[in-house]
């Protein structure tokens, strides 16, 4: 048996309303909680969310940003 390996997408997205380290663990939390998703990393400074994973779906992503109280530049 052999195992195929999971192809990794990489998503990034602009966050709109983040202002401190507070803000950058709540998206991290919400996002990293999505299946598939295996590493978040979040810039307050750039605004800039990058997902990493496999069978990402950018809906999911936006919704668990909009559960962590921002919103995804469109």
């Amino acid at each position: 048996m052999t195992n195929t390996p999971l192809m990794v997408e990489t998503r990034e997205y602009a966050v709109q309303g983040m202002t401190c380290s507070h803000c950058v663990a709540s998206v991290r939390e919400e996002v990293s909680d999505l299946p598939g998703v295996t590493r978040v990393d979040v810039n307050l400074a750039s605004g800039r969310v990058a997902v990493y994973g496999a069978s990402l779906s950018d809906d999911a992503i936006r919704t668990a940003v909009e559960q962590a109280g921002y919103e995804v530049a469109s």
